[in-house]
């Protein structure tokens, strides 16, 4: 495994993120085990999870899948660097948050990293990540709360998640006026060869702020995972974001080709996918949510996988990207 520091701090992360989302919806509890203990064991160190994941009526039951793990031992603990995340409702499906119940105000923050430990069955966070933007919360009192949290050993370092660039920049302008804490040190985007707008204003202004950047969805949920053959040699059929993209019938054309272009240089998709997000500056490495050990050997192998400059320029010319803006939509 490679290692990198997350943004500007000290901490040391693998260039593979665990996502943990189907930990409990796509796969059982004895499994997930499995996974974890099969990434902690290839040094994949840095695993991410939501107070949310589970879902509907099992919302935060991720979370527990992940503390019970933790509670075997074996320094599992330890040797993760956790990150888990805030802002959702977490009252089941169909119940309105009862007020105060979700979002970034200080009371929420404070009573959601408790709930989060609880089921973690830990004594701390490594990264508290802001789940999105809040409206109606300003930043002091954000950063208040984040201070106290981390005055109490509860929480180490804040970062976000689904930020647009001038919201990283105004979080770390009020951080710094006030003065006491090291401000976000990280940004969770959607970003993978077929969703490239992130590289027009939030990757750089990540990269001016010193936070690390960890893609999440870097397959475009499955999208760019060879589906089109898997589809004509009758496996996995696309679903969701990969299914709404497919009915296009340009998109198809792109993907086709992409998958073409990899076929040509004995590759697989995925891994391919997966090594692209390893070349791009700022990235501290993709998020992979495995519901399958075989998933999980996939994604590793993608860190050894050396993209020569030949199939990069081919990837650019099927998914050129946007540009920095204002570029891209200015002179």
């Amino acid at each position: 495994m490679k290692y990198t520091q997350l943004g500007r701090t000290g901490l040391k992360v693998s260039r593979l993120v665990l996502g943990t989302m189907n930990f409990g919806p796509q796969t059982d509890e004895a499994d997930s085990h499995a996974i974890m203990d099969a990434a902690l064991d290839s040094g994949i160190n840095f695993f991410d999870t939501a107070n949310v994941y589970g879902w509907g009526e099992n919302k935060g039951r991720t979370e527990t899948i992940i503390g019970n793990w933790f509670a075997k031992g074996g320094e599992r603990r330890d040797k993760v660097v956790l990150a888990t995340k805030v802002y959702a409702n977490m009252a089941p499906d169909g119940q309105a948050a009862w007020p105060n119940h979700d979002k970034l105000s200080a009371l929420n923050i404070r009573r959601a990293v408790d709930a989060s430990l609880k089921r973690l069955q830990t004594d701390h966070i490594d990264l508290y990540q802001f789940h999105h933007i809040d409206r109606d919360t300003p930043f002091e009192e954000i950063w208040q709360a984040i201070d106290t949290l981390v005055q109490q050993g509860k929480i180490l370092y804040a970062g976000s998640s689904n930020f647009p660039g001038y919201k990283i920049a105004q979080a770390n302008e009020i951080a710094a006026r006030r003065g006491g804490t090291i401000g976000l040190v990280s940004e969770q985007c959607l970003y993978n060869l077929a969703e490239r707008r992130a590289e027009m204003e939030v990757i750089p202004a990540a990269q001016e702020y010193g936070l690390g950047v960890i893609p999440w969805s870097p397959l475009h949920g499955g999208l760019l995972g060879g589906i089109i053959k898997k589809e004509v040699q009758g496996g996995r059929r696309a679903s969701g974001r990969a299914a709404d993209t497919l009915k296009d019938p340009v998109a198809r054309a792109q993907v086709q080709a992409y998958e073409d272009l990899v076929d040509k240089h004995g590759l697989q998709p995925g891994e391919v996918a997966l090594a692209w997000l390893l070349t791009r500056p700022g990235v501290t490495g993709p998020i992979v949510g495995p519901r399958t050990a075989d998933q999980l050997d996939s994604a590793l192998r993608a860190i050894e996988l050396d993209l020569n400059e030949d199939l990069l320029s081919g990837l650019n010319e099927v998914f050129p990207g946007p540009g920095p803006s204002p570029e891209a939509f200015a002179w």
